[in-house]
């Protein structure tokens, strides 16, 4: 089963994918761990570029092709084989933020991104998305709050510079797009504590679960 976690920054997605973790393991299944951009040793390289606020010049299109090769390196190298050793595999996003932010945030046509998304993953999409929603406000805060804990102020900043519009158009764009793939993707609202956000992530697992069993 590949599931993968969506949003704008400071949903609070790494803490509910450890809680997701630690409740599918509770439950005996063998889980693995991973994000994007960054899952693999190119994509950990190609993550200082895309991420580092001193590259704000990088141009969209070129910015979609640094996406696509960490993904198609993810697919092939990581998530796949994971996948075919039995695995539950979270991941940290995925396609659909592509899809979201170089479409609905940078103007890019989305027919376009998801065929040029298809070739990036091979034909693997997971079989669940779950998109955390909140206020961008909110989220962008926490982001930015989180880098300065971290030290990564500058390092992974390069979107949290960005204007609160370009966030908003991102917040509607998941939306948007959630509503075009209700089968797969379901939205919960991240503005309650991370107990209640993990109640609703742990409903929608168990539902999903029991339908492939």
């Amino acid at each position: 089963m590949f599931v993968t976690f969506e949003g704008i920054e400071g949903t609070g997605k790494s803490t509910q994918i450890k809680k997701v973790r630690e409740y599918l393991e509770s439950k005996g299944r063998d889980v693995f761990l991973t994000l994007e951009p960054g899952g693999s040793r190119v994509g950990r390289e190609l993550r200082k570029m895309l991420l580092h606020v001193d590259n704000r010049d990088i141009t969209p299109i070129t910015e979609l092709f640094l996406y696509l090769a960490d993904r198609a390196q993810h697919v092939a190298q990581v998530i796949r084989p994971e996948l075919d050793a039995g695995k539950v595999v979270l991941c940290d996003r995925f396609a659909d933020s592509t899809i979201v932010y170089q479409g609905y945030g940078r103007g890019l046509d989305t027919k376009t991104l998801r065929e040029l998304n298809e070739v990036a993953v091979d034909g693997l999409w997971p079989d669940l998305t779950i998109v955390l929603d909140i206020d961008p406000e909110i989220g962008l805060k926490r982001a930015m709050l989180r880098n300065i804990e971290d030290g990564k102020a500058k390092e992974e900043g390069r979107f949290e510079a960005e204007h609160i519009s370009f966030h908003n158009k991102i917040r509607e764009g998941y939306l948007t797009w959630a509503a075009f793939n209700k089968d797969r993707m379901r939205v919960v609202n991240a503005d309650n504590s991370p107990e209640q956000v993990f109640e609703r992530i742990k409903e929608i697992l168990d539902e999903r679960l029991a339908a492939i069993a």
